[in-house]
């Protein structure tokens, strides 16, 4: 049996597909934010706040959706959902709202978009779409890396990567999860908002 840590590939359901060995993530500092004409967002959540930049220039209509639903308020009250520390966190589904029904990591925006597989790697701090089987299946759940997880790209969207907040999310990764993946987090972490940082 594995000793190391294992995880499947970011399915919207928790059905497992594909095992994986994981490497530590890395300890190196988050890029500092280059300017404001790249959009970024800063998620607030009950554990602290994370800033994200975008990368329109691989993944223009990811970011173009992440951005409209954050402006409608969508993520508003949702929670991470899942957590593997060392892998990533995930978040974005509107079941995962308190008094939601259905089984968080399942729902999504009623709508799919087409995948933007691009040549960033996913490594810590990458902010990348969850979705299903079907390539063209994500909608609103992401996931944010939180080591290296290289053996997801050209096979999920990356469009962002974290320039502020490192400690949040190293935080909210090591929170005790239970379940048969172990990766449903004992703790809420509820995302109370995400601030627009315009571009001037």
């Amino acid at each position: 049996m594995k000793s190391a840590l294992s995880a499947i590939l970011l399915l919207l359901s928790f059905s497992p597909c594909i095992s994986q060995t994981l490497t530590s993530p890395n300890s190196t500092t988050m890029k500092e934010p280059s300017n404001t004409s790249t959009p970024q967002v800063i998620i607030h959540t009950t554990m602290g706040d994370m800033t994200f930049e975008f990368w329109p220039d691989v993944a223009p209509k990811t970011v173009a959706n992440f951005l409209k639903l954050s402006r409608e308020g969508f993520y508003n009250g949702t929670a991470f959902h899942r957590i593997i520390k060392g892998f990533m966190i995930q978040g974005g589904c509107p079941k995962s709202k308190q008094g939601a029904s259905g089984q968080p990591g399942t729902g999504g925006p009623g709508y799919q978009i087409k995948a933007e597989f691009n040549n960033r790697s996913h490594k810590k701090g990458v902010l990348s779409m969850a979705r299903s089987q079907d390539v063209d299946s994500a909608g609103s759940q992401f996931f944010i890396c939180h080591g290296d997880a290289s053996f997801l790209n050209n096979k999920y969207t990356a469009f962002g990567t974290l320039t502020k907040g490192e400690d949040v999310l190293d935080k909210i990764a090591s929170i005790p999860c239970t379940g048969p993946e172990n990766s449903s987090p004992t703790q809420r972490v509820e995302i109370t908002g995400v601030e627009l940082i315009e571009s001037k």
